[in-house]
Formats: structure tokens, sequence, C-alpha cells
């Protein structure tokens, strides 16, 4: 997995009013801003600041990162299956930085 590319571990078909899990990570170094380099040099702040997630337009989940996240960020949630349709993920950071990335899910009987 490169760098700022995310992994997202979630079922593709599900049954109507199943709850499903899913999971996501994604590479980056969450740099504070505050630590220094082995040559004492600041090494420059370059974080993910936001998570969110949608279901056909309608948000699932909402998250603002903080300092204290540790790089390679995680997430576990649950999400209830009304219907077919598309998961967008979408992450935020520094220097305007977007992460996006979706996933299909399938109804199946």
């Amino acid at each position: 997995m490169k760098p700022d590319t995310p992994r997202i571990d979630m079922p593709t078909t599900a049954k109507i009013g199943e709850v499903i899990q899913i999971k996501t990570k994604i590479r980056h170094p969450m740099e504070t801003g505050w630590r220094k380099s082995n040559d004492g040099q600041t090494v420059p702040r370059n974080r993910l600041t936001q998570f969110s997630c949608s279901f056909e337009g309608e948000t699932i989940i909402n998250a603002q990162y903080d300092s204290g996240v540790a790089s390679d960020p995680y997430l576990l949630f649950y999400a209830k299956v009304t219907k077919a349709g598309l998961f967008d993920f979408r992450w935020e950071g520094d220097n305007n930085q977007v992460i996006h990335s979706q996933v299909a899910l399938n109804i199946h009987l």
C-alpha cells in the first residue's frame, strides 16, 4: 500500500437490515509539527484532520483527528444496510490534502 492509499475492509454484499462492520486504515505520517529530525530541524506539520463516510449522500460518520492520533489512522464503525448503493470515504488534511475512495454495496437475498 503506497502512502496516503486507503485500505477499506467491508462486505460488498449484504442483506437489507443487516448491520455491517467497516474498517478503514490509511497510511499517513500524521506529523504534528512538534517533532525534530535527527539534525535538529523541525519536521513540518502534515496531518489528516478530518474523516467522513457517507452512503448515498447520507452521513454515516464524521470524525476529526487531533494531534494525538498516531500515524496510519485506523477506524472501525458499523452501518445498517437499507439498500444497495455507494459508500463514499473522504480524508482531509493539511495543505488542502484530500484522499477519496468509494465502495459499492450490493444486496443479496
